[in-house]
């Protein structure tokens, strides 16, 4: 039963992501930890992100904006290696924390960051590549951060959806190789996560159809309210563990 949760968490994860461009690690993060302990989630989910950025990559493939997925890559996917090393060393108690607080305090910097119309360029994109990209290797997701930085840009629906996951695999398939060289990506665990991110990637081809019809205030409210449901949980799974 546990493990069908895992997939129906999965696809509603993956339909959410595949319309506003983040969310699933978000959501489906706590269910894993709960499933499977955080030192073996977090892999899980890596290899799981791989796949579900490649399916909303195969999903808008002609709007990707190449340029600015080597601008952000660059930087982000040997820092993405650096932070994963670091989750390696850290005890399980310290990660369900540290993912907690930061999908909590995710929430208003959003907002702080959405009240000033910022305008981004390529070198830009390289430093925020690099200072991400080390986040995404210790915390689940930095989804909240990622978005606005390609919202900057200028790039909106089908394209910034598409550029954001570009970007995003990289950054994902370097912590994935990390977890794998370090010994934290047995068999077992490589398994999981693909299982999980087959059900991402479905979410994310039924969630096209919708990505024209979503209203922004919606996306805010909905990020927002699976940003702190996430985070609690992640808390309290490390007070009650």
């Amino acid at each position: 039963m546990g493990f069908l949760f895992v997939l129906a968490v999965g696809l509603v994860a993956g339909t959410l992501s595949g319309i506003v461009g983040t969310g699933s690690s978000i959501m489906l993060m706590p269910v894993l930890v709960y499933e499977y302990g955080p030192k073996e989630a977090v892999p899980i989910m890596a290899v799981a992100a791989v796949m579900a950025n490649l399916s909303r990559i195969l999903a808008w493939w002609r709007e990707v904006d190449w340029r600015a997925c080597a601008a952000y890559s660059v930087t982000g996917i040997p820092a993405a290696a650096l932070g994963a090393r670091t989750l390696l060393v850290l005890p399980s108690h310290t990660v369900d924390i540290t993912i907690g607080l930061f999908l909590i305090a995710m929430v208003p910097l959003r907002h702080v960051l959405a009240r000033y119309h910022l305008k981004a360029n390529l070198w830009h994109l390289a430093l925020g590549g690099a200072v991400i990209g080390f986040l995404t290797g210790i915390v689940v997701s930095t989804g909240p951060l990622s978005v606005p930085l390609f919202l900057f840009y200028g790039l909106s629906k089908g394209a910034f959806l598409a550029t954001e996951a570009a970007s995003s695999l990289g950054l994902y398939v370097s912590k994935s190789i990390t977890f794998q060289r370090f010994g934290a990506l047995t068999p077992d665990i490589l398994l999981k996560g693909l299982i999980a991110g087959g059900s991402l990637m479905a979410g994310a081809f039924v969630a096209k159809r919708f990505v024209l019809h979503m209203k922004p205030d919606v996306f805010r409210v909905v990020m927002d309210g699976i940003m702190l449901a996430a985070g609690l949980s992640m808390l309290w799974n490390a007070t009650h563990s």
